[in-house]
Order: C-alpha cells, then sequence, then structure tokens
C-alpha cells in the first residue's frame, strides 16, 4: 500500500556513503532534488557521511551542485536517522539533540549511493531486511556489478565477449610478486590496472612497459584489495543505458552515447567530474543502424545475465570484430549531465521522467 502525504509518493533519497565516490553521490542527490516532480513526490533527504551516520540533511539542490573547484561533501550534523526496526513498520525517525521525532512513513527508498557499502548490495541488503522497496538494481546484481571480476566471469558464461583479464589479490602480491608477473606481463601491454570493486575511474592506471605495474597495482591497492589487470582493447569507446521492464515485460535499451578521448591516456576521474579537457561526450554516437541493435541486444543481455532490476549502463569497446563488454555500472553516474540521463533524453525520456519512471519500477508489486 503506497502512503502519501497530499497525493504525494513519499521518497527517501540516500546518498553520500563512506566510498571514494561520495561527492559524485552527492552531486548526484543534487540533480535529483532539483529534476524530481514535486507534485508527485515528497523527498526526504537522508546523507550518509564518510563515517556511515545516516544523517538528515537539508532539502536543497545547491548544496550539493558539482563544482570542480569544491565537491560537494556532507558533513555530519549530529542528527541520526533510524530506519524501520521490522517489516511491520516503514516509518523514519530523527534523533536529534537528544529528541527522537517521527518523519513519518515512505514508499519507497531511492539509493544513489556509487561504490564499496553501497552500490554493492550492501545498502539493498539492509533494505530487504525491513522490507523497504528501492529503486535499482537487488542485492545479487548489486553485488555482481560492483566487483568486475565476476562480473566478467558472469558475463564470459554468457556468451558475452569481454577483455582479458588477470585478477591480482593483495596477499597474492605482497607473498609472490615474482611468481604473479609472467600472469600479469601474459595480458600484453598496454594494460589497464583497477580496482576490481570502485568505480568513477579512481585508482585506475595505464600501464605501457614492466616498470609501471607496481605503482599501478600500489594505487589500485590503495582503493581495494583485489585489483584487475586487463589488457587494452583498440576500438571506440560506446556505452548504453538500460532499464527494467514494466510489468515482468522486457528490459528496454537507449541510443548509444560515445566517450572520444583526444588529449588523455584513459577517461579518467578528472575528465569525468572535473572538467578536464581532451574528452568528447558524444550523443547519439554515430552507428549504424545493424550495430545500434547489435549493442542494445548485447546491452540487455548483460543486464539479464547479472540479474539486473531497475537500471544500468553497460559500457562497451566497439572493435573491428564486434562488441566488446567493458563494464556494467548497475548505479551509473545520474546527474543531469551524466551519460546515463542523456542517453534517455535522445530516446526521449526527459531527466524528471527518468526519475518517475525508476521509481514506479520499484513500485510496481514483485
Amino acid at each position: 500500500m503506497i502512503r502519501m502525504t497530499g497525493g504525494r509518493t513519499r521518497v527517501a533519497l540516500l546518498f553520500g556513503g563512506r566510498s571514494s565516490e561520495h561527492s559524485i553521490s552527492c552531486a548526484t542527490a543534487g540533480g535529483v532534488l532539483g529534476a524530481i516532480d514535486r507534485d508527485r513526490y515528497e523527498v526526504i533527504p537522508v546523507g550518509i557521511t564518510r563515517d556511515g551516520a545516516f544523517i538528515l540533511e537539508e532539502d536543497d539542490p545547491a548544496r550539493f551542485a558539482l563544482d570542480p573547484s569544491a565537491l560537494p561533501e556532507l558533513v555530519d550534523n549530529g542528527s541520526r536517522v533510524l530506519w524501520p526496526d521490522s517489516s511491520r513498520s516503514r516509518e523514519l525517525r530523527v534523533a536529534s539533540h537528544g529528541v527522537v521525532r517521527s518523519l513519518g512513513e515512505i514508499d519507497v527508498v531511492f539509493p544513489i549511493l556509487h561504490g564499496p557499502w553501497g552500490e554493492d548490495g550492501t545498502i539493498q541488503g539492509m533494505l530487504e531486511l525491513v522490507g523497504l522497496p528501492y529503486v535499482g538494481n537487488g542485492v545479487l546484481a548489486s553485488a555482481l556489478g560492483m566487483d568486475k571480476h565476476f562480473t566478467k566471469t558472469v558475463l564470459a558464461a554468457a556468451g558475452i565477449a569481454v577483455a582479458p583479464w588477470v585478477t591480482v589479490t593483495s596477499t597474492a602480491w605482497a607473498s609472490s610478486p615474482d611468481a604473479l608477473l609472467p600472469q600479469i606481463e601474459s595480458i600484453g601491454f598496454p594494460m589497464f590496472v583497477k580496482p576490481a570493486r570502485a568505480g568513477s575511474s579512481v585508482g585506475v592506471s595505464k600501464v605501457v612497459d614492466l616498470d609501471g605495474i607496481e605503482p599501478a597495482l600500489a594505487l589500485a591497492f590503495a582503493e581495494d584489495s583485489k585489483v584487475l589487470v586487463e589488457g587494452a582493447i583498440v576500438g571506440r569507446e560506446v556505452e548504453c543505458a538500460v532499464l527494467g521492464g514494466r510489468s515482468g515485460g522486457p528490459a528496454r535499451a537507449s541510443v548509444a552515447g560515445e566517450v572520444i578521448v583526444t588529449g588523455r591516456d584513459f577517461y579518467d576521474f578528472a575528465a569525468k567530474y572535473l572538467d578536464a579537457p581532451g574528452v568528447d561526450l558524444v550523443c547519439p554516437a554515430s552507428l549504424t543502424d545493424f550495430e545500434l541493435e547489435g549493442m542494445q541486444d548485447l546491452a540487455i543481455r548483460a543486464f539479464e545475465a547479472i540479474g539486473g532490476a531497475g537500471l544500468a549502463r553497460v559500457d562497451f569497446f566497439l572493435t573491428p570484430t564486434g562488441f566488446v563488454v567493458n563494464e556494467v555500472n548497475t548505479m551509473p553516474g545520474f546527474t543531469p549531465i551524466s551519460m546515463f540521463p542523456r542517453c534517455w533524453l535522445e530516446t526521449g525520456l526527459t531527466y524528471p521522467e527518468l526519475i518517475t519512471e525508476l521509481i514506479t519500477l520499484a513500485l510496481e508489486p514483485s
């Protein structure tokens, strides 16, 4: 049963988090707060500090604007949002200055968290335990999508082409680097070294020779104890946005976007969020009808292979021999200028309509 105030569905917008993508999540929150249909939805902004405290935040999009010179950050204001203690209630409460008050019942949670402790199934598991509906992928798909090793393993088993890779743990590297080096070198140069469970290109390096392996691993291990070494794929970087199907229907794929890198080694964090030069984002990408249909089919197949629900962005390389899946992002960048909403805008869904569609999917009977 949907609980509404003045006819509006009540949405707990959950953002911030403990991961290195904290600020990007906050910027996404700013975009959603500014665009969500206020005639349909009442929003309760719940922030998660870098220490993991759930705090009641202001409903003010300007507080979380994406400013390259000063990325948004949650500051602990001393409040503590208290989640329902069982599936019998959907009431949120907040404790502040020794007083606990009710925030009322909520209908759905919109977790726009990136990285570990949010995008990886942990928050989804918490919400499942207390029976709260939420936007996006479930526990399994979130965990699979977050872990690049297991994403590749599942996609390869489904017959979907992925880049060759070797997985290295910090423990194994510390104990026997000489034994691992031949496996790593077998990938060939150039190669990319990246944390297995991080996003937004944090901790990623392009390695062109043997001397670059150790510092690249050190950078990636600073983010995660498990690291992927991938062979560089020569091809166009193209992306496709996916939405789950309505009422059990098939998933839907958008037109394609393309990342054109001209003055950088790769599409890194600075290019994605700090307005650094050397990258152009083109949407829709220039593809033939045959290429676009093939890419959309593969995106939906990848989404279904991990048990996806709600949304995802599937990243590809278009090579002379066909498409290779790079990653499946189960909570893609969702600021108004990010590729996921941009692809849907070019397909016919505005940013506010996209938010409404995701909430509608979350509230459908399971």
